[in-house]
């Protein structure tokens, strides 16, 4: 990490357009509290840290029904439920951003039925039941919930049908035509699929399609050069999508800005981290990876544009959960703002951050953010 010294005078020099977004970084014991300073925000293709920004092309051109406004008006409501979790540190697993994010699509679309793949301790159900408390929840879990209760704090749901432990099954091996009879489901547009589960997401997308299912979230939709499994944010990363695609060029502009911000940001990635063998930056370093990473394979750059347009051909919406609040405000140094969309609550809206009880909250509960992602998805029309 660095130390003040390194925050002093801070700035980019590009000869290109940027946003510049000025806030204070508290950096904990490291960082005195008072210390500025200034940051871009590169969101146009050609500059700097090139950002999908407006990802995949749906088949159809829609967006999501709710808004910025509906967004405030939800963390207001969510703020106080929150408080109220059983599983107050949730190491390893949701923080507030994407338990906020899945309570307000469970909510937004009052599904009849809720599937999670991947339970952990349970925080993920208990989430789901704030949003809908008499829906049915599927939960497929390798560990069932209750084994965590030994050690601490867990949750367990008594309206969930759980395949966890010794009764586990895979998201892809289920009998979904079995389980909606169960459950009286007819329309399976009407059930939302929770993915938590670090398996490679195109794999996930193509077992949903098969089983029927439209509405489905995933947690960990982590960036290019990031996590243990191959995300939508990977796939969507493109030199066709308005700002996709990346330089390996190590005097370039990418390279110098992405070695500074690497100093602010933890999860931040330099071009020699970016980029493998025979300069290969997409997925990780040209590696489709699956299963906590415990499959890596790779991938050409064709293998991974074909698997974009397969996407965009059964993708109806595509929405990245925003961060619920700039740095400024939440302290966290984890990700970089850079390659995030704009925040519910802006940087510099202390009194609305104040105001939503969000100052209320620890602060490392701001750090776990993955751009998680809703999807709406339907076979391909041809």
């Amino acid at each position: 990490m660095a130390d003040s010294r390194h925050w002093a005078n801070y700035r980019y020099h590009l000869v290109c357009n940027y946003q510049l977004t000025r806030f204070s970084l508290h950096l904990g014991l490291l960082l005195r509290s008072h210390l500025t300073a200034e940051v871009f925000r590169v969101r146009r293709p050609g500059i700097g840290l090139r950002i999908p920004w407006r990802s995949l092309v749906s088949k159809h051109g829609k967006d999501v029904e709710w808004t910025s406004k509906d967004l405030l008006k939800g963390l207001e409501e969510f703020v106080p439920i929150y408080e109220t979790r059983p599983i107050k540190n949730n190491m390893y697993g949701m923080g507030f951003d994407h338990s906020f994010g899945l309570w307000f699509i469970a909510r937004w679309l009052q599904p009849d039925l809720m599937i999670e793949s991947g339970a952990f301790k349970g925080h993920s159900t208990w989430v789901l039941r704030q949003a809908m408390p008499d829906t049915p929840i599927v939960s497929l879990s390798p560990r069932h919930p209750e084994k965590y209760l030994k050690k601490g704090p867990a949750y367990v749901d008594g309206n969930c049908t759980y395949f966890a432990g010794k009764d586990f099954m895979d998201f892809g091996s289920m009998d979904w035509g079995k389980v909606m009879r169960k459950h009286g489901i007819k329309d399976r547009s009407r059930v939302l699929v929770f993915f938590d589960d670090h398996q490679n997401e195109l794999k996930r997308l193509k077992e949903a399609l098969k089983a029927g299912f439209k509405h489905l979230v995933f947690e960990d939709n982590y960036d290019t050069g990031t996590g243990d499994h191959y995300s939508f944010r990977q796939i969507c990363d493109q030199f066709y999508i308005r700002g996709g695609g990346h330089s390996c060029y190590k005097e370039s502009d990418e390279a110098r800005i992405r070695h500074r911000r690497k100093k602010f940001w933890e999860k931040a990635v330099d071009t020699d981290e970016l980029c493998g063998p025979g300069e290969a930056w997409w997925g990780v370093r040209g590696h489709m990876r699956d299963d906590f990473n415990h499959s890596n394979k790779v991938i050409t750059y064709g293998q991974h544009f074909q698997n974009s347009r397969f996407v965009e051909s059964v993708l109806d919406v595509y929405w990245e959960l925003p961060p619920v609040a700039g740095p400024s405000l939440t302290h966290q140094t984890r990700y970089d703002p850079a390659r995030t969309s704009i925040p519910i609550v802006e940087d510099g809206r202390y009194g609305l951050f104040r105001r939503l009880g969000l100052s209320q909250l620890d602060l490392s509960v701001f750090n776990g953010y993955t751009q998680m992602v809703y999807l709406q998805v339907s076979k391909n029309d041809t």
